[in-house]
């Protein structure tokens, strides 16, 4: 079956990667093996969406509220940030796959900065997928970031107030260039945006699944976009064939 002919392809898919912890205890396994499988399955993620035409998959990594883990959960996080930053650099070029790093990542070790920074580099000249990682990123902080930035434009005189709207505003978040969402993804169960893309996300629709995310796969993927086209998606109170 093509899956590209038979479905819509939303052009941007926002996922939040939960569960992992979960998944490993009902095996009576370390937390950190849960990471391990979820960031495999990010790796095939990647790969299934870039085969089903989607243009921007956003993955929400690592959140500013993760620091508050245990110290020990963070570490082999942050070890895992080092080994799959080489190989989604190896994926990302046999994918065509362009990568993007949200949210603010000086707090990580000078190293990890370093990753991060050659993914984007490495990686900018692609043009198939975008993949948009979120680490250190929480949407409250980025909204608080753009706005003292846009103060600090409108005191050295790069902008007058009367000239904010939306469109602007937009510009100054981490996400600029970047498409607003058309489904957001959950996976285990939970229901709730975790501070993710709060404002990219006022007319995404949402998709939850109790599925673990480790045992998230292609099947699971195109499921969230068959509920996707099983939506009536309305603007402004009329249907996309409706407006004006």
């Amino acid at each position: 079956m093509d899956d590209k002919k038979e479905l819509k392809i939303p052009k941007h898919v926002a996922i939040i990667l939960d569960g992992n912890g979960r998944w490993a205890k009902k095996r009576g396994l370390p937390r950190n093996m849960g990471h391990v499988e979820g960031c495999k399955v990010v790796e095939q993620t990647v790969e299934d969406a870039a085969r089903l035409g989607i243009r921007y998959l956003t993955v929400y990594g690592f959140s500013t509220e993760n620091w508050k883990r245990p110290e020990e959960e963070v570490g082999a996080l942050m070890q895992m940030f080092r080994y799959y930053m080489k190989r989604l650099l190896k994926v990302a070029t046999k994918n065509n796959v362009r990568v993007k790093v949200i949210g603010e990542r000086s707090r990580f070790d000078a190293d990890i900065i370093e990753g991060l920074n050659k993914l984007e580099s490495q990686t900018g000249m692609n043009t198939g997928l975008t993949f948009v990682i979120a680490v250190n990123y929480g949407s409250r902080d980025e909204i608080i970031r753009a706005l003292k930035h846009m103060m600090r434009d409108c005191k050295d005189g790069r902008i007058t107030p009367e000239q904010v709207d939306e469109s602007l505003f937009s510009e100054y978040l981490d996400t600029r260039g970047i498409p607003d969402p058309d489904l957001l993804i959950r996976t285990s169960g939970e229901q709730r945006l975790s501070n993710y893309l709060l404002w990219q996300s006022a007319y995404t629709e949402f998709y939850f699944t109790d599925i673990y995310w480790p045992d998230f796969n292609k099947d699971e993927l195109i499921k969230a976009i068959e509920y996707y086209n099983s939506r009536d998606r309305r603007f402004g109170g009329l249907g996309p064939d409706e407006k004006r």
